[in-house]
């Protein structure tokens, strides 16, 4: 366990509007906990879902369960690269990333449900040695991304607070959870 505290929530200003949600549906607490706990529930629950549903869209143009796994996989990844890059006191400004160009390329409906599943969870537990990596300083240190400021505290609550967004919609809106 780190020596500094993890239960502080970002400030404004050390993360994006449209983070907000995000930064919400977390709960308070150890963050860290949180993204451990919060990772195995999404395995389990994904665990609980058949391979002919993960291909189930809630509505015509809407992502798959499959895509909705592999754009979690990938957000992840983007949050937790800049993460890294500010982290390790990288000040070079970081573009968005356009989840629907990323979504298709990820070929999520080609692939095997398990090893969609078993890359999250992989991602996940990369995320946590990240983030466990990181001295308190490191933690406030911040960057440019998306065009917004953004601290590596805020990326960790991003990270689990972006999982939950998907997961509360997984649950009302495709009957998954």
């Amino acid at each position: 366990m780190a020596p500094f505290d993890l239960t502080r929530r970002p400030a404004p200003g050390d993360y994006a509007d449209y983070q907000i949600a995000y930064l919400a549906a977390v709960p308070d607490g150890d963050v860290l906990a949180t993204m451990e706990r919060e990772g195995r529930r999404i395995v389990e629950i994904l665990r609980g879902v058949d391979e002919a549903r993960a291909g189930h869209a809630y509505a015509p143009g809407k992502w798959t369960i499959r895509q909705v796994v592999a754009h979690l996989s990938d957000a992840e990844r983007v949050f937790t690269y800049r993460a890294l890059r500010f982290g390790r006191g990288d000040l070079t400004p970081l573009p968005a990333f356009d989840q629907d160009q990323y979504v298709p390329a990820s070929r999520a409906e080609t692939r095997p449900w398990g090893e969609l599943i078993g890359e999250l969870e992989a991602i996940r537990r990369a995320s946590l040695m990240l983030f466990r990596s990181f001295a308190a300083e490191d933690w406030e240190r911040a960057g440019e991304a998306s065009g917004s400021r953004t601290t590596v505290r805020a990326l960790a609550w991003v990270v689990v607070g972006h999982e939950l967004h998907h997961r509360r919609i997984l649950a009302e809106r495709y009957g998954v959870g």
